[in-house]
């Protein structure tokens, strides 16, 4: 065209000419998270000006919201589905019985119990009341203490996720109400088997075959979910998975995945949830296609600009909005295009996400 820009000043204008994208952003995970009680989460990495940090999915089929994190724990994943809010902490029944579960000793318990209970409290003064109360405890306990009272505090806000779907890893448990792990990923532990004997190979591929015939009978079942086929796939799961073939890496597998069961078959309770998370993986791919482009930000600024119209760009194209066009708009002022929020708040009103909670 002509003109010569920098890339230092495209580089401003990205990072911080435009703070109504960013507020844009904002509002489109907000009506994202309130569009459906369940949601999609995974996970993909993502340097920052050389230092490794993560990148969460957060998603359903209205929206796609990315977060650039340094870490990638509990207390990350509640920051994220709370949108980035301020941090908060509670004491509450649920709180130490969560202590008890973990193993925290009584005595300690009883002394985090002497805090003022069923009320939030800020990360700052809730850090400095935990000091004041048992100075002394070692810092594995006092994280233990500080996620425990997270999730008292997530679990008492009224729109918290109740549902997610997402793989097997640690820092997506205990978050939500329940949990629907991902049929794609745990089918993956059974491809990664490598039998050398011609034998347990052909037990792999006899198994396999069942595991992926049960798999589409829950996809048939989704279609037309009776209670009385609810039950007869609960045991068919249970007769499939007390499967015993003497070859002892499959039957370990096999294993797992009955210990599973209750997160594997969240779609009979559920059954308009997806079986996998796949929507995750493929909004994920956005970013790791910027990622082979681009290396990665190379600071807070630039994260935040690639989190924000990664965000807006995914979202546009599950709308089924012309991504160039909503730029131009926004960036020219005119505005004369519907917000990315408000066609997910439309849209989440004539498709019902969630019916079977309706009666909870």
């Amino acid at each position: 065209m002509g003109i010569v820009i920098s890339r230092g000043q495209i580089s401003a204008w990205l990072t911080g000419g435009y703070p109504q994208l960013q507020e844009e952003k904002q509002a489109v995970v907000e009506a994202g998270l309130n569009s459906s009680v369940w949601q999609h989460i995974d996970d993909t990495s993502t340097r920052v000006d050389g230092e490794n940090q993560h990148c969460h999915i957060l998603c359903n089929p209205l929206y796609a919201a990315y977060f650039t994190t340094a870490r990638k724990d509990r207390l990350t994943v509640m920051d994220v589905l709370r949108n980035g809010r301020e941090r908060l902490f509670r004491i509450s029944a649920e709180a130490l019985d969560r202590l008890r579960q973990w193993g925290v000793s009584e005595g300690i318990v009883e002394r985090v119990g002497q805090l003022p209970r069923d009320q939030d409290f800020r990360e700052k003064e809730f850090d400095h009341r935990l000091r004041e109360q048992i100075p002394k405890v070692g810092e594995s306990t006092r994280g233990r203490i500080r996620e425990a009272a997270a999730l008292a505090a997530y679990h008492a806000e009224a729109g918290h996720v109740r549902l997610l779907v997402c793989d097997d890893a640690q820092q997506f448990k205990l978050v939500a109400d329940e949990l629907a792990l991902c049929w794609v990923h745990d089918g993956r532990h059974y491809h990664s088997l490598e039998p050398c004997v011609p034998q347990h190979a052909e037990l792999l591929k006899a198994f396999r075959k069942r595991y992926w015939d049960f798999y589409h009978e829950l996809r048939t079942y989704q279609q037309s979910p009776t209670p009385e086929r609810a039950l007869q796939l609960g045991e068919q799961f249970e007769e499939l998975f007390s499967t015993g073939t003497g070859y002892d890496a499959l039957d370990q597998r096999i294993l797992q995945t009955k210990a599973d069961q209750t997160s594997l078959l969240m779609v009979l309770k559920h059954p308009e949830i997806p079986l996998h998370n796949n929507p995750a993986e493929l909004d994920a791919r956005l970013r790791v296609r910027k990622r082979v482009v681009s290396y990665g930000p190379r600071s807070a600024a630039g994260a935040q600009a690639w989190d924000t119209m990664e965000t807006l760009l995914g979202t546009a194209k599950k709308l089924g909005v012309n991504f160039f066009q909503y730029i131009r708009d926004r960036v020219s002022g005119a505005r004369q295009m519907p917000s990315l929020a408000e066609l997910i708040k439309q849209r989440s009103t004539m498709t019902n996400l969630s019916p079977s909670w309706v009666s909870t």
